[in-house]
């Protein structure tokens, strides 16, 4: 009888701690969703704010950037960075040094916000089954594994918000003379869309998506890497307590953009080509050959490359590097430190190796 009773006791005991660990398992499962969204929200609005500041800043130099990159190169308004900037601001005055940063915006925020999340979820998911493939609870991501959670950040963020891209290049190089106006980015996005077709909206797709690939990879593993090496080997005094200064981060995003975008840098140009076929009313778009004024027709990314090599020569592949050597190097560093801060204001984790 006794063994009866103290086995009976057990039950209960065990009845009742079974009960007590359901209960918090429910009570759990109920404000994990919750923590979970405002998680994911708390993401999203950092990487948009990041995305937005970063480009407006330097707004003037993107738009001449693709002004060099698309101009025809028989007919040239814009002999460089300094020249082309004064004669946008004595044609066209201050709104035409920030012309399609508005759809740039429209186009970054999510495109930023959906990078940056993305970039997050996917060094965790890499991480887990890097762990559970070495046996090593402890180990951390390496450059290689950074730079593969970089391009499937790109590859996502880059698809999801193509078409407001696509519509920004035009929107960026008509200028006030040009024979056709979109009024703005869903005035573009419906013309093109009722002109061209829906495929018109995806024209220089592939090489973005090539090229995306080098160009956020190399910036997020670049600027992981050189924090954890400073933070590691704490070089020159840069670091106290473990924490990088903003202007020790805003290097290392500086030093990421610079690798990034001259890795990248001729499938842009090609990128922005490609967008220009088809665009009868373009105000300064490439003719290949220089001997009629219709726009060159490009069968795809390779058939692109050969014209534009064979027309213009190699350097083509380079055309407004300057400006936009200029401009990416502030705004990537803006864009990492911006959304780090926003992120710590808002109460985020942000290590991704801990």
């Amino acid at each position: 009888m006794a063994s009866e009773d103290v086995k009976t006791g057990e039950s209960a005991v065990s009845t009742i701690v079974n009960l007590a660990e359901e209960a918090k398992l429910a009570r759990e499962g109920v404000k994990a969703p919750s923590y979970a969204v405002l998680s994911i929200c708390k993401s999203l609005v950092a990487g948009g704010v990041a995305g937005g500041v970063s480009r407006t800043v330097v707004a003037p130099l993107e738009r001449m950037k693709i002004l060099l990159q698309v101009q025809n190169p028989h007919n040239i308004k814009y002999n460089g960075t300094i020249q082309g900037l004064k004669y946008i601001w004595r044609t066209e005055g201050l709104r035409g040094l920030f012309k399609g940063n508005g759809t740039n915006c429209a186009r970054i925020v999510p495109n930023s916000a959906v990078k940056f999340f993305s970039y997050e979820q996917a060094s965790k998911g890499i991480l887990y089954f890097y762990r559970e493939k070495t046996g090593n609870e402890d180990a951390q991501l390496t450059p290689l594994l950074r730079l593969g959670a970089g391009a499937c950040a790109g590859i996502i963020a880059m698809s999801a918000t193509y078409p407001m891209d696509m519509v920004r290049g035009r929107i960026t190089v008509q200028t006030e003379k040009s024979p056709y106006q979109y009024r703005g980015m869903f005035h573009a996005l419906s013309t093109v869309l009722r002109e061209e077709g829906p495929r018109a909206l995806y024209k220089g797709w592939l090489p973005s998506v090539i090229g995306v690939i080098p160009y956020v990879g190399l910036n997020f593993a670049v600027y992981e890497s050189l924090k954890d090496w400073l933070i590691k080997a704490r070089p020159f005094g840069l670091v106290e307590d473990s924490e990088l200064s903003v202007t020790t981060r805003l290097a290392c995003g500086a030093a990421a953009g610079t690798v990034g975008q001259t890795v990248a840098y001729p499938l842009d140009v090609i990128r922005r080509r490609m967008q220009m076929v088809g665009w009868k009313d373009a105000s300064s778009v490439v003719t290949g050959d220089g001997r009629r004024k219709a726009s060159v027709e490009y069968t795809g990314m390779v058939d692109a490359f050969r014209k534009t090599v064979r027309h213009e020569g190699f350097g083509a592949l380079y055309k407004g590097l300057i400006p936009n050597s200029v401009k990416v190097v502030p705004s990537i560093a803006m864009a990492f430190v911006t959304y780090e801060v926003v992120k710590d204001i808002l109460g985020v984790e942000i290590r991704i190796s801990d």
